[in-house]
């Protein structure tokens, strides 16, 4: 059995670091959480890159919302990926459907192209995908890596029997990436209760900004943020280990 790796969805440099030293086995790198993720910026992974010694995924996502993506959004989608490749980085996290909510295979298939020797990870267009079982189906036929699902809800642990009959229906053929909403309290019943050998969380926590000036009248800028805790990761993978998986 392989051993659990743990990946820690960073927004920032600034949590990419801190989940290195927390022991995380690979670091997903995004910009814009509030909105679900966006592609970080190209200095913000050569940082991380340059500055991280465990495997870096990078989320291509152009925009916030919908998974609907024109040709304009993919070929900047594209133009990432290969800025990715040069950089050295070890993967790229994508995902598009179409109209009808299924996977887009030629969007996703150009991507893919573009990633050449990178693992490619499925993002969460997966959970909103019509489908599931269709759409893992697309996914393995397109040679991703992994998928990265909360089963469809709005945590892991809640969508745990739906993550488990996914892990019996790749069989093997792509890994499954648990994610949203894992605890350390919860990480090892979730594998149990799945079967995963991949588990991804954000390990964030509230971060008071040092400012001593703020004008509370100017809305949207506020100075607090979350970021990555080093200890909240550590908790993670001592849950794991502790537990022998």
């Amino acid at each position: 059995m392989p051993r659990l790796l743990l990946e820690i969805a960073c927004d920032g440099l600034g949590s990419a670091l801190a989940a290195a030293e927390g022991g995380a086995d690979r670091v997903e790198l995004f910009a814009n959480n509030a909105v679900g993720g966006t592609t970080p910026s190209a200095g913000t992974i050569t940082a991380a890159r340059a500055a991280l010694a465990i495997p870096l995924h990078v989320l291509i996502r152009p925009r916030a919302g919908d998974f609907l993506y024109s040709r304009g959004e993919c070929d900047a989608m594209r133009h990432d990926i290969e800025l990715c490749v040069r950089l050295g980085c070890e993967g790229v996290v994508i995902g598009a459907l179409d109209v009808a909510g299924d996977v887009d295979v030629a969007i996703c298939r150009e991507l893919v192209a573009a990633a050449g020797p990178l693992a490619v990870t499925f993002n969460r267009a997966f959970d909103v995908a019509r489908d599931q079982r269709a759409a893992l189906e697309a996914i393995i036929a397109l040679g991703c890596s992994r998928v990265l699902t909360s089963g469809g809800r709005a945590s892991a642990p809640e969508g745990a029997t739906v993550i488990a009959g996914l892990v019996r229906q790749a069989a093997g053929r792509v890994t499954i990436l648990a994610g949203a909403g894992i605890t350390a309290a919860q990480v090892v019943p979730l594998v149990a209760a799945t079967g995963v050998r991949e588990i991804h969380a954000s390990a964030s926590a509230s971060r008071t900004s040092a400012m001593h000036y703020r004008n509370a009248a100017v809305r949207g800028l506020d100075p607090d943020w979350r970021q990555t805790d080093s200890g909240l990761v550590r908790e993670l993978a001592a849950a794991l280990r502790e537990a022998g998986v």
